[in-house]
């Protein structure tokens, strides 16, 4: 990818923070690639498009441990789930081999999955040796009519957030458009119901969490060409050109490709989230708004007072519990603010969260929900984390599974909140799951126990401090756990 494409990727007209040293948006500085590098996130948000091939032209590593290496679902195809690599060795870059070892690599993937399409990402040994991966990608296209997709998103061109962008941008320039979607049934009409088609951007089906949503979706009459990229297929990609309103799931990372429908199909788009019951009544609104169709806007309303009135029911028992707790939200990025709504629907007291990986958008954000004397967290070493539980009393820690392990050793609660989680908190049914996980983990018993001495430190007259793996001294034998969060 040339520079000047990579600086019209970070100058996004789209986003007012773009000018901000330390917005996503930036161009990177020595090291700001430790949290993700563009490769990562080029894959991160193309990956779950399941029935393509998805081949990383780089040297194993880049691979890495790539069998559902994200807990992202699909309704069909497991083929995104295959890792597949080129596997370039020192004597491939030394001898010149890596645009023929490419090229075979993508005969093989067609020959064996027989897939819609094949995405080639480009890693930074072919980048910096000058393999035309554009040019071998052309080449096999013609030769076995299959579309092989080049995502030239080397790692050291930026960070994660950049990668996505570089996802987005391939998409709209080899992909969407290519297509017109299938004709809506007549049977999806019925009642006198007008259909409506909408894309999802920036929805990745963790854990099944579209799936939450596409029965609400599919009451409304609201077609989903697609979900850029969760359960997607490629066709539904090729097609997304023809939606009357695209949604932003949560991020603003793929914004280029909301702008570039709009500028080139007059597509409207807004920016949503799918956590918490105030934030999914929002979006369904803001779709009714746009689409401007009075019979929707009526449905909508009358949907939304039925799922409240059933979710609030549900969730009574659960916020009894919940009510007060004290979190330390810690994850990068969008959940750093869209997470805090379902938190606060459930009556629950967000602390601090952290921001590492986040936009000026999204700290914006998290200023509206939380106020200005929030407390944002750049720094997320361990001894930081442990530092804000025992200061600020937190009950829970709510953060990626590298942070698990920090959580365990101070035998604080934890809930794993990123794409590796098992459960799904997106839409209304979502919102008693994060109640039911959160309320599972708070009142286990396992925490009271890990907090007592052992019995043979309360013969000796030592106990330990909840948090510390320090021996506190002491001359009752009683076990005596101070400082409990």
């Amino acid at each position: 990818m040339k520079q000047k494409e990579i600086a019209a990727l970070l100058n996004e007209p789209a986003c007012k923070h773009n000018k901000k040293s330390k917005s996503g948006c930036a161009r990177p500085k020595p090291g700001a690639t430790a949290g993700g590098c563009a490769f990562d996130g080029a894959q991160i948000a193309l990956l779950p498009i399941a029935d393509a091939a998805h081949i990383v032209h780089g040297s194993i590593a880049c691979a890495g441990s790539s069998w559902d290496n994200r807990g992202t679902r699909s309704s069909g195809p497991a083929l995104y789930r295959i890792g597949m690599t080129t596997d370039l060795t020192e004597q491939d870059v030394i001898m010149g081999r890596g645009e023929k070892r490419l090229f075979h690599s993508i005969k093989q993937a067609i020959d064996t999955y027989h897939p819609a399409a094949v995405f080639v990402y480009n890693t930074c040994v072919p980048a910096l040796i000058g393999d035309d991966i554009e040019a071998v990608c052309k080449a096999a296209d013609g030769r076995w009519g299959v579309p092989v997709v080049p995502v030239d998103a080397a790692g050291f061109y930026g960070t994660k957030n950049l990668g996505n962008r570089i996802a987005g941008e391939t998409m709209v320039k080899y992909v969407i458009g290519s297509r017109e979607p299938d004709p809506i049934p007549a049977e999806a009409e019925r009642d006198g119901i007008q259909v409506h088609d909408i894309n999802l951007i920036g929805e990745y089906n963790i854990a099944g969490e579209l799936w939450h949503m596409l029965p609400l979706f599919d009451e409304l009459g609201l077609r989903v060409l697609c979900t850029l990229s969760g359960d997607a297929r490629y066709h539904e990609v090729q097609s997304m050109h023809r939606a009357e309103v695209n949604m932003m799931v949560c991020s603003k990372a793929m914004i280029n490709v909301a702008r570039k429908l709009q500028e080139a199909y007059g597509t409207p788009w807004f920016e949503g989230s799918f956590y918490g019951v105030t934030d999914v009544s929002n979006a369904l609104r803001e779709f009714s708004r746009l689409i401007d169709d009075p019979d929707l806007a009526r449905r909508t309303e009358k949907l939304i007072a039925r799922e409240e009135q059933r979710i609030h029911t549900a969730l009574a028992p659960w916020r009894k519990r919940l009510r007060g707790k004290r979190v330390l939200l810690y994850t990068g990025g969008v959940k750093s603010w869209s997470v805090i709504s379902a938190l606060q629907d459930l009556h629950m007291e967000v602390v601090a969260t952290g921001t590492k990986k986040s936009t000026e958008e999204d700290k914006a954000r998290i200023r509206e929900l939380m106020g200005e004397d929030v407390n944002m967290l750049e720094d997320g070493n361990p001894r930081a984390l442990l530092d804000l539980v025992y200061e600020q009393q937190v009950d829970i820690l709510i953060a990626g599974g590298r942070n698990m392990y920090t959580a365990l050793k101070a035998r604080l609660p934890f809930l794993d909140i990123n794409q590796e989680r098992e459960f799904a908190y997106a839409g209304y049914q979502g919102m008693l799951e994060l109640a039911r996980q959160l309320v599972l983990t708070l009142e286990s018993p396992v925490w009271d126990a890990a907090r007592k001495a052992a019995p043979w430190d309360i013969k000796a007259g030592r106990t330990f401090s909840a948090g510390s793996t320090a021996p506190v001294n002491t001359t009752d034998d009683a076990i005596a756990v101070t400082g409990e969060a």
